[in-house]
């Protein structure tokens, strides 16, 4: 039985700090640079929307409060 990871804001900017480290030391294969690529596309969107949520939810605490 394997727990599936719960995936963090912190846990996937720290991850995409990791992958943009790696293709600026050019660590990164070729084999695996689409993967990468990939990996990170999802890590930016993943945040992304985090950091949409925790505005909205901000904003609709001091509705009301101008």
């Amino acid at each position: 039985m394997s727990k599936k990871k719960q995936l963090t804001y912190d846990k996937a900017l720290t991850e995409l700090q990791d992958i943009v480290t790696q293709l600026q030391e050019e660590i990164v294969s070729m084999e695996s640079l689409s993967a990468k690529a990939k990996r990170a596309a999802e890590l930016v969107k993943f945040c992304q929307e985090k950091l949409r949520k925790t505005e909205s939810e901000i904003k609709t605490l001091f509705e009301g409060l101008e």
